[in-house]
């Protein structure tokens, strides 16, 4: 159980990232995709009347998708799997540094643990700062700011649990309660930077009840992404510690046997 060589993890990595991408897929598209698109009529519908409130010709408004709705929600799970599938290796690369530090914690809660850190890093902490908001909401001429902005509250989530780990971990001498104010403190630093990175450029003229269903059902997505994705993972290593055990149990017998 304390061997884990880096291939079998990413092989561990593949399977749970693609069911868990799956998963979030088929999520979204069931729950999510149907507020998109009451978005995009929104949407729609507002750009119509400015254009018509500034005199533009009514034909102006009219043009043609790249991609109807239906094979835009065929691309949506497909971009999730192949998102659950990255997520899946980056996670086996990280998991496997830290077995090798440790290789002493079972499988599955540190699949649990591991998950859930992923989640408040890369999900739940870049959420809180910029909500995820529908399709046709923004600029297009602030998308690049945008991304980048998102990109650096991810950055800022992952060093910010590895910080909180790291406090934890050099503190374990330490009694209890310092090493719990001193995670907590941390991790009140972390917000701190997280909060200093700029607001969102641009308005968001949605309905508040449809972009908070939306933002609620996207982070539901993440929160199952992640789930789902720990339980195969966990699963998986659980399997493989289990494996050797019962081979070992096996042919115990069969040595015995053959002793005079």
């Amino acid at each position: 159980m304390h061997s884990s060589p880096v291939l079998p993890l990413l092989g561990r990595g593949l399977v749970a990232g693609g069911a868990a991408g799956l998963a979030a897929g088929l999520f979204s598209l069931l729950l999510a995709e149907p507020l998109m698109d009451r978005a995009i009529r929104a949407e729609e519908k507002r750009s119509a009347a400015e254009e018509h409130a500034h005199g533009a010709p009514l034909a102006a408004q009219h043009h043609e998708e790249l991609f109807s709705r239906s094979t835009q929600h065929g691309g949506l799970v497909v971009a999730a799997v192949v998102a659950g599938l990255a997520l899946g290796v980056l996670f086996a690369v990280a998991y496997a540094a830290v077995h090798r530090r440790d290789p002493r914690a079972t499988p599955w809660p540190r699949a649990l643990a591991f998950s859930a850190a992923a989640f408040l890093a890369v999900s739940l902490l870049p959420g809180l700062r910029y909500p995820a908001n529908p399709p046709g909401v923004g600029d297009a001429g602030t998308v690049g700011d945008r991304q980048a902005l998102w990109l650096a509250a991810v950055v800022i989530g992952v060093l910010g649990m590895f910080l909180v780990r790291q406090v934890y971990v050099r503190l374990a001498a330490r009694p209890e309660p310092v090493r719990h104010l001193a995670v907590a403190l941390t991790a009140v630093v972390v917000l701190a930077a997280l909060f200093l990175l700029p607001d969102n450029p641009d308005p968001v003229p949605v309905d508040a009840t449809l972009l908070w269903n939306f933002r609620m059902l996207s982070l539901g997505s993440h929160a199952l992404l992640w789930a789902v994705f720990a339980a195969v993972f966990g699963a998986l290593g659980l399997r493989a510690a289990l494996g050797p055990r019962a081979e070992a149990r096996t042919t115990a017998p069969a040595s015995t046997a053959a002793l005079p």
